[in-house]
Order: structure tokens, then sequence, then C-alpha cells
């Protein structure tokens, strides 16, 4: 049976190699799955002998940051050195740089290493030869930074009047010390897949303390009805467990039936009517899913089983395990929109872009989070292209919604009918724009959309331009005069963000986590 050669970015230990072969699957790969339901025992322990009333936090800092590098350093070898010069560069610079600019700097240094190490990784080592390569994590660690960074600002540098709620609570008022600044960055329970969490909840895990979601009201009700109390977290393990399991033997089984390079196959465009070319374009692209599935409700479960993430209870007192949950599957699978879908795919990265920049640039915030994005996710010319596409697509979805959508709200009936109609166009567009992302090269892309004559960019340019949508400043203003006088602005400016989501959160519709697998591509 032939073996994969390990590219040159993936040094991680060669223990796991005859399984590896057996099994017939890359070995970074199998070191990946290994660590991280490895990870997953060590939650359990970590929350039963660890807890916070029986450790202090400290060792609680100590033993999850060492456990975190270890798993690092089995995944990737001294690559995993990476995580610490970019932590160790970043702490530098809020101890020596004062409060006032150094989120600025955090963010330029943070940004600019990841950068530095994905270009070096697409094109000095193979390209497209990736499967859990170190940048991955490296992806995770930025976000984290330079929340971390922006929340001390926030919290040390600026006027409390002048935080919205958010920012109210996610404020960090004192220095994080080196141990705990790298436990944050560094713990075994989101070293490998994420996802990112703010620094105020993951230290309120470690202390013991309570922490309530800022984006739930009912959330933080239930918080305060039932203070001190600690469900187990074990059912929703299991079924997030029984989730990843479904997921890695639907991608295993039924991805390599339907590849998606066959979309631009020359004898299939030719030869394939084009009702089925979209066919066969939703079930390719619907088969790449499941991998992400996996991996974020796997990084999902780890933190779960030592504890972490639970976040109040519903109405009917069942408890909440989705603080920093990354995705909802179903709401996903059911959009009828690209907001709902965006809002329900890498849900913490939506956070990030959110908070470090969307709601902080004075100037064209929607164009400074697509820029911010697109250098986060690293060198692939298909990722731009992907990018480009989502921002027309957004403007057209929105366009249609505000003025198509009030036409169907009138029975039942039109309301179903709407939903279908647009539960398949969002699902075709979600497909054909995501195609570059997992084709990478500007070739191949090209090729696709061209053998679909660009019928969405061009529908999708012609309805945004046809459809008059009130600009974001003149909405708000409505919102005013409707408003009750009592309202607060800063809930109106929330409710209208609300509504442009799909602008500054089109970027992570492709976020990726650099430990989901892509095969050689052609340049």
């Amino acid at each position: 049976m032939a073996t994969e050669t390990v590219s040159p970015a993936c040094t991680g230990s060669s223990l796991l190699q005859p399984i590896s072969e057996i099994i017939n699957l890359p070995l970074d790969q199998v070191n990946f799955v290994v660590c991280q339901l490895c990870a997953l025992l060590t939650a359990f322990w970590f929350r039963l002998y660890l807890h916070p009333k029986r450790s202090s936090p400290f060792i609680r800092h100590v033993v999850a940051t060492l456990l975190g590098l270890y798993f690092a350093l089995f995944c990737f070898g001294w690559y995993a050195l990476h995580f610490l010069v970019q932590s160790g560069l970043t702490y530098g610079i809020m101890i020596l740089t004062g409060v006032e600019h150094m989120h600025k700097y955090c963010l330029v240094v943070a940004l600019g290493y990841l950068s530095f190490c994905q270009i070096t990784r697409v094109y000095v080592f193979d390209y497209g030869m990736y499967s859990a390569d170190f940048t991955g994590p490296m992806m995770v660690i930025t976000q984290k930074i330079t929340s971390l960074a922006f929340e001390i600002h926030d919290g040390m540098a600026r006027k409390e009047e002048h935080l919205t709620p958010g920012q109210k609570i996610l404020a960090i008022r004192r220095m994080p010390s080196l141990l705990e600044y790298f436990s944050y960055n560094c713990n075994f329970m989101g070293i490998l897949a994420g996802p990112t969490c703010s620094y105020n909840d993951y230290i309120a895990f470690i202390e013991g303390g309570t922490c309530c979601h800022r984006d739930f009201e009912t959330s933080r009700k239930a918080c305060g009805k039932v203070k001190g109390s600690e469900p187990s977290p074990n059912t929703v393990v299991v079924q997030k467990i029984a989730t990843c399991f479904f997921s890695l033997m639907v991608f295993l089984l039924v991805c390599k039936v339907f590849p998606v390079e066959r979309n631009i196959d020359d004898d299939f465009i030719a030869n394939t009517p084009f009702y089925a070319q979209v066919v066969y374009l939703y079930l390719s692209m619907l088969t790449t899913r499941p991998k992400y599935y996996f991996v974020w409700t796997l990084a999902d479960a780890i933190n779960n089983a030592a504890g972490f993430g639970f976040n109040g209870y519903n109405l009917d007192g069942s408890p909440r395990w989705d603080l920093i949950s990354n995705l909802r599957i179903q709401n996903i699978e059911l959009a009828t929109s690209f907001k709902v879908f965006l809002d329900n795919w890498n849900i913490q990265t939506a956070h990030w872009l959110k908070r470090v920049c969307y709601e902080r640039c004075p100037y064209n915030p929607t164009a400074a989070t697509f820029i911010l994005s697109a250098m986060w996710h690293g060198a692939y010319p298909g990722y731009y292209l992907t990018f480009l596409t989502g921002i027309v697509v957004t403007l057209a979805a929105r366009a249609v919604r505000h003025n198509v959508r009030p036409y169907f709200q009138c029975s039942p009936a039109h309301k179903l009918l709407y939903d279908v109609i647009t539960w398949a166009s969002t699902q075709i567009a979600i497909c054909y724009t995501v195609v570059p992302f997992v084709l990478l090269s500007v070739g191949p892309s090209i090729k696709f959309y061209r053998s679909w004559c660009f019928s969405l960019h061009l529908g999708c340019v012609l309805l945004a331009v046809a459809l008059p949508v009130k600009p974001r400043h003149l909405r708000l203003k409505d919102q005013h005069k409707t408003r009750p006088l009592g309202q607060d602005q800063a809930q109106a400016q929330a409710q209208d963000q609300d509504q442009d989501q799909g602008l500054q959160s089109q970027q992570p519709l492709v976020a990726t986590d650099g430990n989901c697998n892509q095969k050689s591509k052609t340049t």
C-alpha cells in the first residue's frame, strides 16, 4: 500500500506511522485526531481531579499550558515553537508599550508574523500540500492575542462611557501575568483547533467563577438565577461526540464520491446538462462541510468536557453549553439567507472580526473587515476570489430581502414558498461562492466560473444595482424615529449592525481551521 509523503511543513511525531499506513490517511491528520481524542480524555480528568475547588488557579494554568505545548509538539514538531515566539513577541509589546497604542502594535505584529508563516508555507513548501499545518493553530492564537490587546486597551485606557455594553463586559482591568497569557493562548483544550474565547471567560473558568454570554439576555437572567450551580457536561459531550463520528463517516464515505474537481472537468462540463451541474455542485460542496463539522464540534466537546462553555439555561431549564461553539449545523443546512448561513458558520471568528475591526473602524468598516479577514486567512489566491464573490452575493441578498420579502409575508403558504425558494438560492449561492476556496488556485477557479458564464456574478450585480436599499445611516435614523423616547441609542446601533452582519461576517464564511485536509491542487 502506497504511503503519502509527509510535507516538510509537517515534522511531528512518527509514532503513529503504522496506523497511518493501515488506514491510508496522512500521518499529520492521524496525529491531529489522536491528539484531540487524548485531549478529550484529559479534559474529563482536568475537570474531575483539577477542579477549582481542589486545585489552585496556578496549578490549572501550568497543567493546561504544558499539556497544550506537548500536544503541539507531537503534531507539529519544532514548528510549534512559532506559537511561543508569536505569543512572546506580543506579550513583550504589551509590557513595554503603553496601553494607549499596544492594541495597534499587537495587531500588526501578530498578523504580520502569521502572514509570514503562511506565505513561506505556501510558496516555499509544496503548494497545496498541507493538511495539519502549523499555521492553523496560529490563526486562532492570532485571534486571541489581538482580542486580548483590544480588551486591555478598553479596560485600562478608555473611559467607561466610551465603551459599548459588550466592550464593558469584555474589558480587562489589569495586565495578565506571563503564565495567564500563555495558558490563554496555548492551553490543551484549544491549541490545535480553537475555538477562540474571551480572556475574561477563560480566567473565570480557570478560577472557578461564573461567566455569562453577552449576546443572550435569557442566558444572563438564567445565570443570575442559578448562580453557583454546576451542571454536568457529560450528556452534551456525548451528543457532540456522536455528531463528530457521524460527520467523519459522511466525509470519509461520501466525499470521494463527489470530488469538487469534477466541476471543472472538461468532459463533465461538455456532456452534462446545466441543471445536473447545479445539482452536482451542491452535492460536492455539501460533502466538504462534514470535515469542518468534525473538527469544530470535537474542539467544542473538549472544552465542554473540561467544564468550559456553560452558557446558562434555556427557558425549559436545560443547560446550554454553547458559550464558545463555532457552528450550528442545522441552521447552516437549512439557512434561507446568506446572513443566516454566515451567522451560524465559524461563529467565534465572526465575533472576533466584529469586535476587533467592524465596531472600531471609523471609516468604511466593511472594507476594513474584508481586508483583515483576507490577511488572516492566508496566501492562497482562491481565498480572495471567494471573498470578492461573497461581497457581491451578500449585497444582492440584502437587496432581495429588503425589496422582495415583504410581498411574501401575507400568508403561511406564501412564507413557505419564499423559504423554499430562498433556501435553494442560498445553498447554490454558497456553493458557487466557496468553490475557489477549495480549488485554491486562480486558473481552476476562473475555469469554473467561466463554465457558469459568471452567471451569479452578473445576476447579483444587477440585483444589487436595480433593487434600492437604504444606506445604513438612513436606516438607523428611521429606527430612531419609530423607537420609544427612552430607548438607548446603543441598542439601536446594535440592532442595525445585526442587520448588516451579512457584509461584516461574510469573511468567516470560509474561515477554516488549518487542520482540515486539502489535497494537492494544480496551479
